[in-house]
């Protein structure tokens, strides 16, 4: 069994008690994939603080990273229980505006070939 099949609800609500790492999740929800510098340019954080909360919610299984040669993306756990899916479909209801605020932010970088000539993104 994977470690998203063996999620626990107190170690999912954990992971998203924090404002940077549930609006990390909702948005690459929503985006289905991002590198971190499109992650940092949207939350408008730091590269570390960003790293940071990835790194931890990869670890308790919410998040999984894809190399694409120097670029990281970061998705959903493809294995998600569908109670977790559930809970992240209603913190991006209840997040809306601010989702939409972000997307916008995203939006404005341009295309991902346009925003990895801007952006080193790793």
């Amino acid at each position: 069994m994977g470690k998203a099949a063996s999620l626990h609800a107190l170690q999912v609500f954990k992971c998203l008690s924090d404002e940077t790492r549930l609006m990390l999740v909702l948005l690459i929800a929503r985006e289905q994939s991002l590198c971190v510098c499109e992650i940092t340019y949207a939350l408008e954080e730091s590269q570390p603080k960003v790293s940071r909360h990835l790194a931890q919610l990869r670890q308790c299984g919410l998040l999984i990273d894809q190399r694409e040669g120097q670029w990281v993306h970061y998705r959903l756990a493809p294995q998600l229980p569908d109670w977790v899916r559930d809970i992240i479909r209603a913190g991006a209801e209840g997040s809306a505006k601010r989702l939409s605020t972000l997307s916008q932010r995203l939006a404005k970088m341009g295309e991902r070939p346009v925003r990895r000539a801007a952006l080193s993104c790793h």
